[in-house]
């Protein structure tokens, strides 16, 4: 049923503890149990499972529960035991689970979207079930009385939720690539701001209250750190994958950020470091370099009778230069340019090795992930695959 790694040290790495393998479909979402050896699971094949390790050491299911349709997302909170479940069909369906985690009572059932659900968030402090679908729209609900109490049409379907209750903002990822801000009172829902900054649709977002960062990721394959709180616009990006971002956890005890990406990698980000803003593109018509001209520029590729070239910006300083000026790559960690990316010949010297030092480490989890949950009260990450297997990992040796 469910396989129990023996883990084998290796500095440095995430240590693989267990798989739990016995799913006839892909699982759409998992969340480790806190303070138990449990997962929590809902997937494709209409089922919501619940895993506890046995002395074994194996998991094994001790609820096995089928749903009338396809689970698409879900919300748990541990305090209450209380699990909120998204539907293909729109509605969210809702359940108690007992102490010992072998019982699950339903509770009440919301009809919040006319399509699948793609989000859904619980949040105790105010008794609101947020949710998003993909019918566009957002919305919530009185988790006592059951009522809707507001919603809000969003520009595209949205894939990325999350909230902040002690200023009562939702943060919104979409389709598009943007991500919205809401200001939600009891029955009112008010517009704060929007901002964009990926060329793919939001497939993830994360939020620090304590820092005030959001962090979003994105099918272009990039991660943006939106400073919130500093007031001052600041976005960071971090590329460091070559995939699909779908997930991303920030480990706030160690400042380190957790991102995964559908070819299977895992990234552990060291966000305690001061990193600097990618600069603006600049436009203009001939290299501010060596001041040759672009092939648009026929005016002075006439007057100077020389063969127009292709327009390059370097990534460090953001000038347009042509191929001959920027023929040097480098990392720019601190950038957030893990990869080599081209910069121009000045800004390459400039660059000290002191400066291409990696804020980042590099792992492989060897499945393609869709879902990924951590459990900071314990060190443990969960990885769910296309291969439909959950994996769950040790990341004390990397996240500490």
């Amino acid at each position: 049923m469910a396989a129990e790694i023996q883990p084998q040290p290796q500095a440095r790495k995430p240590c693989l503890l267990s798989k739990i393998d016995a799913f006839q479909e892909v699982v759409s979402t998992a969340v480790i149990i806190p303070k138990e050896d449990g997962v929590i699971s809902v997937s494709e094949d209409r089922t919501i499972r619940v895993w506890l390790k046995r002395d074994s050491g194996q998991y094994w299911p001790s609820i096995y529960h089928t749903m009338p349709s396809s689970s698409s997302c879900m919300s748990f909170n541990p305090e209450t035991r209380r699990l909120s479940v998204g539907m293909d069909t729109g509605s969210i369906c809702e359940f108690v689970l007992s102490e010992d985690y072998n019982k699950m009572t339903p509770a009440r059932t919301y009809q919040a979207h006319q399509g699948r659900v793609t989000v859904v968030l619980f949040v105790l402090e105010m008794e609101w079930l947020l949710s998003t679908g993909q019918d566009k729209n957002f919305t919530w609900h009185c988790s006592e009385s059951g009522q809707q109490l507001g919603t809000y049409r969003t520009a595209a379907w949205v894939s990325g939720l999350q909230f902040d209750v002690e200023t009562r903002h939702a943060f919104v990822g979409d389709q598009s690539g943007q991500v919205t801000i809401l200001k939600l009172e009891q029955d009112l829902c008010s517009l704060v701001t929007t901002f964009k900054g990926h060329t793919g649709n939001v497939t993830a977002l994360c939020w620090d209250p304590v820092t005030r960062v959001l962090f979003s990721g994105s099918s272009d394959h990039s991660i943006i750190m939106w400073d919130i709180g500093g007031r001052k616009g600041t976005a960071i990006e971090l590329q460091g994958h070559n995939d699909k971002v779908q997930g991303l956890c920030y480990a706030s005890h160690t400042r380190q950020l957790i991102s995964c990406s559908s070819d299977g990698s895992i990234v552990i980000w060291n966000m305690d470091v001061t990193r600097q803003e990618t600069p603006e593109w600049l436009d203009s018509d001939s290299c501010q370099k060596c001041e040759q001209p672009f092939f648009w520029n026929f005016k002075q590729m006439w007057d100077s009778k020389k063969i127009g070239l292709r327009q390059h910006h370097c990534r460090k300083c953001g000038q347009a230069v042509c191929g001959k000026c920027s023929s040097k790559r480098s990392t720019i960690p601190l950038m957030g340019f893990e990869f080599e990316v081209r910069v121009c010949d000045s800004c390459h010297e400039s660059i000290s090795d002191e400066d291409r030092a990696p804020t980042a480490t590099f792992h492989d989890s060897k499945h393609s992930i869709v879902y990924m949950h951590y459990e900071p009260t314990t060190g443990n990450l969960l990885t769910s695959g296309t291969d439909k297997i959950v994996k769950l990992w040790d990341m004390t040796p990397v996240v500490s």
